[in-house]
């Protein structure tokens, strides 16, 4: 770990290398360990050190940015030299304003657990034993990893923007696999002793159980129960194809503020402050983050911003800058969904007829301006019936909005779970949808 002294240090370093009219300095490093299991036993553990260092330099209006992770001070004055060739070489972009200025303070957030940074291979071999040994008693096969990991972020520039960050995350996923089933189970934290192994290898062995001998059911629209699984791919969704200024800019977001998107019974937001997610105080340009209303009562409120996505309309960034270069623009990594008030026991006692769904697999969009996505069930999709699961049921293929889902939502679960996905990490609770549309059947 560099800490904040080293780290700023260096980003002042890589400053002064800079004759550019401006210059920006991101910092990345991780120090994490991984111990990976398969056949419900250990094969491997790893560990990384790592630091990142970004530069993005502005000539005029021509930006260029070069990476690496060579931190002597040869590799720095490379770098540096690297991204002002790359600037000059650049066309002008007309739309580019400014890096942004310093702040003058930043959010204090609490994400630094010394058991997780200080957490041992051995640990991590005996968190790993309980969910091992659980499949072997239920004569399952176990796989998954377990990582522990510290992170630091360090962002500086010219204008006088000056930020570290520090947090550590442990986090866990396995599939169990029990003949012709499948469980899964995933789980995330800031404190490594605050993950529960025994409760996640019973998840997962006794979904892989109950799985076992699926049947064929017909395609069509269904009432569903999603799991927290489910539910935070979609919420990635409409944060990488909705929630971002520039696709509003682009004209293929569904976001229109003021107007209704979803069901008045579903709320989104994004807050890099709240510890019960994966907090980060300010984005990679340093600029600070707060809570931001994206969907209140199922009403578009806001879209996020970076420095180039607000400067085109005069605004102010939210705080969703991503590391240059970016074309994407700003994202919302740090999701939440209110939850409402319903168990998933009283959901599943409520439907007379309809699919309990655990997660959701190699999902892509199909058309973004509607967030209309197909992808596949996995490891553990059942038939519900008069308020029990009846029986599991073959993985079946969806074509369906995520809008129009989140416009059918029947009941929202009380409680949320932390889940890591391809956008950040996201707070959701489980869901029943009045109508959800499979188009196929797999033979798996």
């Amino acid at each position: 770990m560099l800490g904040e002294s080293k780290a700023k240090t260096l980003t002042r370093q890589v400053l002064s290398y800079s004759k550019a009219d401006q210059t920006e300095v991101v910092l990345l490093a991780e120090d994490s360990g991984l111990t990976r299991f398969a056949n419900s036993y250990i094969h491997q553990n790893v560990a990384e050190s790592n630091a990142e260092v970004r530069v993005r330099v502005v000539l005029g209006k021509k930006i260029g940015v070069s990476t690496t992770n060579d931190t002597s001070e040869t590799g720095l004055k490379r770098v540096v030299e690297s991204a002002t060739t790359i600037a000059r070489f650049q066309q002008e972009n007309p739309d580019f304003i400014s890096l942004p200025g310093p702040s003058a303070a930043y959010p204090s957030v609490t994400a630094f657990v010394e058991d997780t940074a200080s957490a041992t291979p051995e640990q991590r071999a005996k968190a790993v034993a309980v969910m091992c040994k659980k499949c072997i008693a239920a004569g399952v096969i176990g796989s998954g990893a377990l990582t522990t990991a510290v992170n630091e972020i360090a962002v500086a520039n010219s204008l006088g923007t000056s930020a570290y960050f520090a947090t550590t995350r442990a986090d866990i996923n396995t599939v169990v696999m029990a003949d012709t089933g499948s469980g899964y189970a995933e789980a995330a934290s800031l404190d490594f002793n605050s993950l529960d192994f025994e409760a996640m290898a019973e998840e997962a062995v006794s979904k892989a159980l109950k799985s076992r001998n699926p049947v064929t059911l017909q395609p069509g629209d269904y009432t569903v129960i999603l799991e927290e699984y489910a539910v935070a791919d979609m919420l990635a969704f409409l944060g990488f194809l909705g929630f971002s200024a520039q696709a509003v800019h682009e004209g293929r977001s569904f976001m229109k503020l003021g107007e209704q998107v979803v069901g008045d019974n579903v709320t989104i937001w994004d807050d890099g402050l709240d510890s019960s997610g994966l907090p980060m105080p300010f984005d990679f340009e340093g600029v600070p983050k707060s809570r931001l209303t994206l969907i209140e009562k199922g009403i578009a409120r806001a879209v996020v911003y970076d420095s180039y996505t607000a400067g085109k309309e005069g605004k102010t960034s939210t705080g969703h800058a991503l590391p240059a270069p970016n074309t994407m623009g700003p994202l919302p990594l740090n999701m939440f969904m209110a939850t409402g008030e319903h168990s998933k026991e009283e959901m599943l006692a409520s439907t007379k007829k309809g699919i309990w769904v655990t997660r959701f697999n190699y999902t892509r969009p199909v058309h973004p301006l509607k967030v209309v996505v197909t992808g596949t069930t996995r490891d553990g999709t059942f038939l519900i019936e008069n308020g029990e699961l009846a029986k599991p049921i073959k993985n079946l293929r969806f074509t369906q909005s995520y809008l129009d889902a989140l416009s059918r939502v029947e009941m929202l679960g009380n409680s949320a779970r932390l889940v890591t996905g391809f956008l950040g990490s996201s707070c959701v609770p489980a869901l029943k949808i009045g109508a959800f549309t499979f188009t196929g059947a797999t033979q798996f």
